[in-house]
């Protein structure tokens, strides 16, 4: 059986299969973009969140919440129920027969389905909005996908790149959705959070990112709070500004309890760039937060630790020669990162005590994340848009550029 392209004026069904919250976010701008292309003939299924759900005519099959997890402990421990949706989303997405599929992220949720698509479904094109990490670890991912995943939406600009040397799929760069925001960024204004925090304008402004996961909150506050003792015991203690999601404020809120300075703890996701922009330095954890970082423009250190037992694990399986996804879209190693016995307080305040002063390791970093708007630039529209377009290729049966 083969699925008709449509014409013109038909119904163009499309299943989308997000795996978690960011996924939701992405799909949400995904269905937007496609709504303003197609109006009333988009029709949709698949699986997804509220924020997928907020754009109307989409319904998930399931809560997100039965899928999303985190950590291979998490995942074990819910493997059953994680396994029985795999195979209902793949006869979902079969009675749907849709003129295309797109995974978004979460590829130990979204493969399988789509490896089981294809193999009872090959005429389907599947398209995978999020590159997986081949760049970081376990490269042979991306010669494996090609069987059974058409194109890659890749939200990093090296991505088309590393995929050709892979042997991966064809892989488009579409931009990142931090983007999009980069004019927004430049016209935030970070002075009324400034006057509402009290801020003292002699001491510097100190931001602390440890984590959006309660694992990693719990092992980056104790030696972060001990960066800051040195940092104060150096002259003059910072203020501090420590962004958070809701679900680990009262972790943060026990844990710096131990530190030499109470620091303002933030939840509005505008008062998280604000924060960006009034600090002279930031100290964070490996991830996304370093992209955000690099683009509001502002120093950065990063640390990591994972579980001791990881560790050897871990390292003989990343690849990459940084974890800092602003160190990769640089191709350098602009923003220092310390790893588990590494990202020891001492290493810390030694990297980010210049950054609090006009030192030439401050204007060096700087002049480095000047540069990340301009490589992060995509010609025309938003990621959204460009990945719509990309989609409806495949959907409608044009043919994609070599």
């Amino acid at each position: 059986m083969t699925t008709t392209p449509p014409g013109p004026n038909d119904p163009v069904r499309l299943f989308l299969i997000a795996g978690e919250h960011s996924g939701d976010a992405l799909g949400a701008k995904l269905i937007a973009a496609l709504r303003t292309r197609l109006g009333d003939r988009l029709v949709l299924a698949g699986v997804g969140g509220t924020e997928m759900e907020r754009q109307g005519g989409f319904t998930s099959d399931f809560p997100l919440s039965d899928v999303a997890v985190m950590g291979p402990l998490s995942i074990l421990r819910h493997l059953p129920r994680i396994v029985r949706r795999v195979y209902t989303t793949v006869d979902s997405a079969l009675r749907f027969a849709p003129h295309a599929v797109v995974i978004i992220d979460s590829p130990e949720f979204t493969h399988p389905i789509a490896k089981r698509i294809r193999k009872r479904r090959p005429d389907i094109p599947i398209v995978d909005y999020v590159s997986p990490s081949v760049w970081a670890w376990r490269p042979g991912r991306a010669r494996k996908m090609r069987p059974y995943v058409d194109h890659i939406l890749g939200l990093l600009p090296f991505e088309p790149d590393v995929h050709a040397r892979l042997g991966g799929p064809l892989c488009s760069y579409v931009g990142h959705a931090l983007s999009e925001r980069i004019e927004w960024l430049d016209a935030l204004d970070p002075a009324p959070l400034a006057k509402r925090l009290g801020l003292d304008p002699k001491r510097p402004v100190v931001v602390v990112l440890p984590g959006s996961r309660s694992s990693e909150v719990g092992r980056l506050m104790e030696p972060f709070g001990d960066t800051l003792r040195i940092l104060a015991e150096r002259g003059p203690a910072p203020e501090v500004i420590v962004p958070c999601v809701p679900h680990v404020h009262a972790l943060i809120e026990r844990l710096r309890r131990g530190w030499p300075v109470r620091p303002h703890i933030v939840e509005d996701e505008e008062d998280k760039f604000r924060a960006f922009k009034l600090a002279r330095a930031a100290l964070a954890a490996s991830g996304t937060v370093t992209l955000e970082l690099a683009l509001a423009g502002t120093p950065t250190v990063v640390a990591y630790r994972v579980d001791p037992l990881a560790a050897p694990f871990l390292r003989r399986m990343i690849k990459a020669p940084t974890t800092v996804l602003a160190n990769l879209v640089l191709g350098e190693n602009a923003i220092p990162e310390f790893h588990q016995e590494r990202s020891s307080p001492e290493n810390l305040a030694n990297s980010i005590e210049p950054l609090l002063k006009d030192t030439p390791q401050r204007r060096a970093q700087l002049a480095q994340l000047a540069r990340i708007p301009g490589l992060m630039h995509i010609e025309s529209g938003s990621p959204s848009e460009a990945a719509a377009d990309i989609v409806l290729d495949y959907a409608l049966k044009r043919r994609m550029p070599a």
